[in-house]
């Protein structure tokens, strides 16, 4: 991590791009932006929670692939990302990422009138895994993509974040995320780089949340209740896979995990180049059509 010291002014988007969203307020006052992407014959709905330094929009493929399917789609901008306002990657305390998670997900069973699936990318897919395990909610199952269970850094740095989170909770920084790992698509490369609403940005109380979440979300695998699949990208270079492998091992007892490892896949695993994308494509439509909930 680097010292970031760039401030970041939050786009707020024309009317075409506002169609379909809207603001969620938490219990603290944080207001989260929403973006529904709304099919009136769904069956089912699926909830997606972005990764750290990324926003909801990225998620239009992904969406559209879900609309054909029969889904409704809901996704939002976490705190310090995106449309949703405050300072880039920074929350007030630790669990916030979760607390939010929570509400908006409540808030969308409720509007749809049903549980929805629940889908988490990267830090969205820790969030996601670490609100499940903790009961916060109780999706009918689980998507992770590229989970940030473990992470690249050295163990000094994770202590140095714990410290620094302890004293300087929002010192704002720079993640260091190398951006040419993101996929072998260069063009998602530059799209990510050119995106006024992605940013590099980290603080140590984000940091530390995501270390210790990954820890623990390891150490707790034996006590997943969800259909979960797990989609690990065997060549990513953004988040160590070997804590999916570990989780992997850990769920082994409880037979809620599907794992499918992509070998020679880089980390935007629905970002990848068409042959990689439809590969990972074709194994969510099969267990989606597996676990009945497709």
């Amino acid at each position: 991590m680097e010292r970031q010291v760039r401030t970041h002014a939050v786009p707020r988007g024309d009317a075409a791009e506002q169609a379909g969203t809207r603001w969620l307020a938490m219990p603290d006052g944080q207001s989260l932006y929403l973006r529904d992407w709304p099919n009136p014959a769904a069956r089912d709905a699926v909830l997606i929670v972005h990764g750290l330094g990324e926003h909801s929009g990225r998620y239009e493929p992904l969406a559209q692939w879900f609309l054909a399917r029969g889904y409704a789609v809901r996704s939002y901008d976490q705190r310090g990302h995106g449309r949703t306002p405050g300072q880039r990657a920074a929350i007030r305390h630790g669990d916030d990422l979760l607390r939010d998670l929570a509400v908006v997900y409540r808030d969308y069973a409720s509007n749809f009138g049903k549980l929805p699936l629940l889908l988490g990318h990267s830090m969205g897919g820790l969030v996601a895994l670490r609100t499940v395990l903790d009961g916060r909610v109780e999706p009918p199952a689980l998507v992770l993509s590229s989970p940030a269970l473990r992470t690249f850094e050295a163990v000094w740095l994770r202590r140095l974040a714990a410290g620094l989170a302890r004293v300087l909770p929002n010192l704002p920084l720079r993640n260091g995320l190398p951006l040419d790992g993101l996929s072998h698509d260069p063009k998602v490369i530059e799209d990510y780089r050119n995106d006024p609403l992605c940013s590099g940005a980290i603080t140590p109380r984000v940091a530390d949340f995501i270390f210790r979440a990954g820890v623990s979300s390891v150490a707790d695998a034996w006590r997943l209740k969800v259909p979960t699949l797990l989609l690990v990208a065997g060549s990513d270079r953004l988040v160590d896979p070997s804590g999916s492998r570990d989780f992997a091992d850990g769920a082994w007892a409880t037979k809620q995990l599907t794992s499918r490892f992509f070998d020679t896949l880089f980390h935007e695993l629905f970002n990848e180049t068409e042959t990689g994308r439809h590969q990972v494509l074709a194994q969510l439509a099969e267990w989606l059509r597996r676990v009945a909930v497709a």
